[in-house]
């Protein structure tokens, strides 16, 4: 299967777009392309005022929005995570804001709607990207030139100019909708290469020139592309397929949890198994037991977490990402908590 951009949709809301009006929010790390591209490069084009933030911190952050009518907010899932749960925020703290902008990592739709309950003025739009495809892939209607409204936790449909498909990760055949597999995208604004390095390249763009991403997805009936995971990050569980980013996305939604990371354990029976590390709320009681019935009674068998570690942090890099492979080396070396 492969997609072309969505077509033009009739008519237009022209709360969509930056203006000269607005005033962003700059928290994201500048030299990440998130920020860069979506950030700073639209609002200097848009002439929009900016406001930098150096460190997020929520207090600061509902201070900056109250103080400067903060109308663009561009960010990543583990800010939305803090806002959803903070009995610091309220939906009035946030009131000028009018879009949301969320990229750099998936976020599922159970931790959209909580967000956007405190948020019901605005309006938010995922986009999903990597900076060797020019850098975005996907827009949904905060993004978009010609807006249209998409699926709680969708980011979006391909952008203009592109072609998308998704393929078996081990076959590389084609697949069809709502079936997972490797995202794969096409067009003029994918990038020449790695610079000095052909075989990086040429594991990267195939012969026919599509850029593989690495990222697992699928494409439904509407055309809207829904991330799954990481193709590297994904756990076989005997033979079964787990996606760490849906759990952790089920993780975070229990009242008692403040975040929560998913990686792979080594298991001489299923191969991997899915373990959790989990943050718990200040004055949180909840157990592991507590957990993996949480999780048991919303999942298929393969899918249940297997132990849970307690940790006063998730490790992430300045764009919000999880860094899994540093929880994994926490494992292996035997000091999980």
């Amino acid at each position: 299967m492969r997609l072309a951009p969505k077509s033009e949709v009739d008519g237009e809301n022209p709360n969509l777009y930056f203006s000269k009006e607005d005033v962003l929010l700059c928290l994201l790390p500048l030299f990440h392309i998130y920020s860069l591209n979506s950030v700073l490069l639209a609002g200097l084009r848009a002439g929009s005022a900016m406001v930098i933030m150096r460190k997020f911190d929520i207090g600061a952050l509902v201070e900056l929005v109250r103080a400067h009518g903060i109308t663009i907010a561009p960010f990543v899932p583990p800010i939305v995570v803090e806002i959803a749960k903070s009995p610091q925020v309220t939906a009035g703290d946030l009131a000028s804001i009018r879009m949301v902008m969320s990229g750099a990592a998936p976020m599922g739709k159970e931790l959209q709607d909580a967000f956007m309950a405190k948020i019901p003025n605005a309006v938010l739009g995922q986009g999903y990207g990597m900076t060797e495809a020019g850098p975005v892939l996907a827009m949904c209607l905060a993004f978009a030139k010609e807006p249209f409204k998409v699926k709680s936790g969708s980011c979006g449909t391909v952008v203009r100019n592109a072609a998308l498909k998704i393929v078996d990760p081990d076959t590389g055949a084609s697949l069809g909708r709502n079936q997972p597999g490797e995202i794969c995208i096409r067009g003029e604004q994918i990038m020449k290469g790695y610079l000095n390095d052909p075989e990086s390249t040429k594991n990267t763009i195939d012969k026919d020139g599509w850029l593989h991403t690495g990222d697992i997805g699928l494409v439904d009936d509407d055309d809207e592309i829904f991330i799954v995971d990481r193709l590297k990050e994904i756990i076989k569980y005997k033979g079964f397929q787990v996606a760490p980013a849906e759990l952790e996305a089920l993780l975070i939604t229990h009242p008692e949890i403040k975040d929560a990371a998913v990686v792979s354990l080594k298991d001489d029976l299923a191969g991997e198994v899915p373990v959790a590390f989990v943050m718990r709320i200040e004055g949180s009681e909840i157990t592991e037991d507590d957990i993996k019935k949480f999780v048991a009674k919303e999942v298929v068998f393969y899918k249940r977490i297997h132990k849970v570690f307690f940790t006063d942090s998730i490790p992430k890099n300045p764009s919000g990402k999880i860094l899994r492979k540093d929880l994994r080396a926490r494992l292996a070396a035997g000091i999980p908590s």
